[in-house]
């Protein structure tokens, strides 16, 4: 019947797509055995470890930290490994600020921030701040850092500069090689992760009016 069927195959894209997205979070495993490898012409191919089906691109070759192989749509093949990392990081560490700020306006409100805004939230704010013109300030100060993000991404695609290092670790969390490892496979991890929710925190605030914890507390079934 073309309704059960159409209805069996959205549900095995949609477990398809769940899968591979999820193993982007996973940690590489060892090369021996995370990697399956078929023998062409005397050269070794060697398959993505997050999407098996798929050959893994020649730039994400396991070097870089939270590498599993995941690039579907072969942005590797068409720019800078280093500037995308680069932009990864940037993103994320965006993504994981503006998770924790989305959440964190639902819980309390800092003195005088009402005044400013009258009690709006999220995309909610924005308006509020650009009617008031302070979203120009904002811009303004932001692009004076864009400059200098743009003076390190060049050293980066010089190879000068690691994607993403701006030497700031106040609480010394890379005091060796171990502890600076773990951590850097965290804040990939946890950034891919905070870009994916606060995409999902705007889009419930455009359709229910409430942030992540207001939503959640007042969660009713469709």
């Amino acid at each position: 019947r073309p309704g059960r069927f159409s209805s069996r195959m959205m549900r095995s894209v949609l477990c398809l797509a769940l899968a591979a997205g999820a193993s982007a979070f996973a940690p590489s495993l060892p090369m021996s055995t995370a990697r399956a490898t078929k023998s062409i012409s005397g050269m070794k191919m060697q398959n993505s470890d997050s999407v098996p089906f798929l050959p893994r691109p020649a730039a994400l070759d396991g070097k870089m930290v939270g590498d599993v192989g995941f690039d579907p749509l072969g942005f590797t093949t068409k720019y800078d490994i280093k500037w995308l990392r680069e932009a990864e990081l940037k993103h994320g560490r965006i993504a994981m600020l503006a998770a924790a700020g989305s959440m964190a306006q639902d819980i309390f409100t800092f003195p005088g921030v009402e005044k400013v805004v009258s009690g709006a939230k999220m995309t909610g704010v924005h308006d509020v701040l650009v009617k008031q013109g302070a979203m120009g300030q904002l811009l303004l100060w932001l692009s004076f850092l864009e400059v200098f993000g743009t003076i390190a991404l060049f050293e980066t695609l010089e190879g000068k500069r690691a994607p993403g290092d701006f030497k700031f670790d106040p609480l010394n969390f890379s005091k060796n090689d171990v502890t600076a490892k773990k951590y850097a496979l965290a804040e990939v991890k946890n950034g891919r992760l905070a870009m994916m929710g606060i995409g999902g925190m705007v889009h419930g605030y455009f359709l229910t009016g409430k942030g992540p914890i207001e939503l959640l507390s007042n969660f009713k079934a469709l």
